[in-house]
């Protein structure tokens, strides 16, 4: 009886443990580096590997993946997400690793998705890591994104198309980037 107990116990901490919140690195091993401008101009060329989906991870939406891999602590929708940081984090237009890039919606203003930035390889391009773009709760790293803003704000963006590894054909609206220190921590 007492053998039995002990297998169940043991068996049951093994099902909470593969509950329990896993690391990005232990997961998908270390975040990509900064690429050099060289391979701006070739995509799919990259340092640290070209863009993947990782089929294996762990099925994730956008906002748990993001604010994990941030440490951004925003809750709810991604289309709530740049409203809910004024006044707790530091919003800009421009990029930089570790900030979350928020979409606004591409049909309907309650839509929205946010993703990491990884790496900035020039004032036009970037890689993200995220969540279910692909809408099969997968996690896709290295993705280039595009500013092809006409003021080169970052106010419109392209996403790289994994499967058809190519620019996709949609622009979408972004917000800007938060940014993971808290406004509290960043004045004092």
């Amino acid at each position: 009886m007492r053998a039995q107990s002990i297998i169940s116990a043991g068996l049951a901490s093994l099902a909470l443990a593969a509950c329990a919140p896993i690391q990005y690195e232990a997961r998908y091993g270390p975040p990509p580096q900064r690429v050099g401008p060289s391979a701006a101009t070739l995509p799919g060329v990259y340092a640290d590997g070209p863009p993947q989906i990782m089929w294996q991870a762990q099925r994730s939406q956008c906002v748990p993946f993001a604010r994990a891999l941030s440490g951004v602590q925003i809750f709810g929708d991604a289309h709530t997400w740049w409203a809910q940081a004024a006044g707790r984090y530091p919003r800009s237009g421009l990029p930089a690793p570790g900030a979350v890039l928020v979409l606004e919606g591409y049909n309907t203003p309650y839509r929205g998705h946010v993703a990491v930035v990884t790496a900035v390889v020039s004032g036009r391009e970037l890689r993200v890591d995220q969540a279910n773009w692909l809408n099969s709760q997968e996690v896709t790293v290295r993705v280039p994104v595009r500013d092809v803003s006409p003021n080169n704000d970052w106010s419109q963006i392209r996403m790289w198309h994994i499967p058809s590894n190519a620019w996709g054909a949609r622009i979408y609206r972004a917000q800007g980037f938060i940014h993971p220190l808290p406004l509290t921590l960043a004045s004092s």
